[in-house]
């Protein structure tokens, strides 16, 4: 744990090596990486945190000030007490997080991973309005339902990101979490959608750049993410086949062997002036 005077941060790490901060998404916390450290075993330091609201980190952000720097400035906490140059990995909302810390340039990175961001803003920007308002249109019934009571409005953003029926397959503890964390996740959409983004902007992320997406996630994220990787130079894009959203749990192994062969490769480059 970071103790901090505006609140505590999740802080935890395993292992020795190449340091990697791991960053989840909404609704869960640095737990969700297991499966993919299981995999790399040895062969990495691990830092796992948790966002706003989430975990032991303490919520900072309130409906009137939902600034992505808010996370950001957590994150880039995690980093520095990680010490030196890291690896840092986001999926899903911590992919947006991580790439405001790279834009930022308050701390030092050896790579950039983003899985699966939901950058709808950029969609915007690029004048993919179809997909835009993909994003806006599941938003806004989500916060009119959780708004009229509705105690399982998050299933909405579930079922958009994994298919139908993928909030209902999750075990009840799951399930659970996702519904009590409701409110921290519709402040995570506020900092989303107020976070701009553009191709001049993302053309100034100077640090070896990897974006995953999933084949069978929802077309808006991965033209989202399709995008990402063409405006920020010299970024390579995977896309996962037979993976959606949540493929930490289902694809872990895939995810593990991709990000490991990206990290590696970037320690062989020369650190930035």
């Amino acid at each position: 744990m970071i103790k901090e005077p505006s609140g505590n941060i999740d802080y935890l790490e395993y292992g020795t090596g190449p340091t990697i901060v791991l960053v989840p998404g909404s609704c869960s916390t640095g737990a969700v990486w297991r499966p993919i450290m299981a995999e790399w075993g040895d062969r990495f330091r691990c830092v796992t945190t948790s966002l706003l609201g989430y975990g032991g980190t303490a919520e900072r952000r309130t409906p009137q000030d939902a600034a992505i720097a808010h996370e950001a400035e957590i994150l880039e906490a995690v980093v520095r007490r990680a010490g030196g140059r890291v690896h840092l990995v986001g999926h899903s909302f911590g992919g947006t997080v991580a790439l405001a810390v790279a834009l930022r340039k308050h701390v030092p990175l050896a790579s950039l991973t983003i899985m699966e961001a939901p950058a709808a803003e950029l969609l915007r920007a690029m004048g993919e309005d179809r997909l835009y308002d993909a994003f806006r249109e599941m938003t806004e019934h989500y916060f009119a339902a959780f708004a009229g009571g509705e105690k399982e409005a998050i299933a909405r953003v579930m079922d958009f990101y994994g298919g139908p029926g993928t909030f209902a397959s999750w075990p009840p503890r799951a399930r659970a979490f996702a519904v009590e964390a409701t409110p921290v996740n519709i402040l995570d959409w506020a900092s989303s959608y107020g976070f701009s983004l553009s191709p001049a902007l993302l053309a100034t992320v100077d640090v070896p750049t990897l974006i995953l997406r999933g084949a069978a996630s929802h077309p808006a994220v991965q033209r989202a993410n399709a995008l990402l990787s063409e405006c920020i130079a010299g970024a390579s894009l995977t896309t996962i086949s037979g993976a959606a959203h949540f493929m930490i749990a289902t694809h872990g192994q895939e995810v593990a062997r991709t990000i490991a062969q990206h990290l590696l490769s970037a320690v062989k480059r020369p650190a930035p002036a």
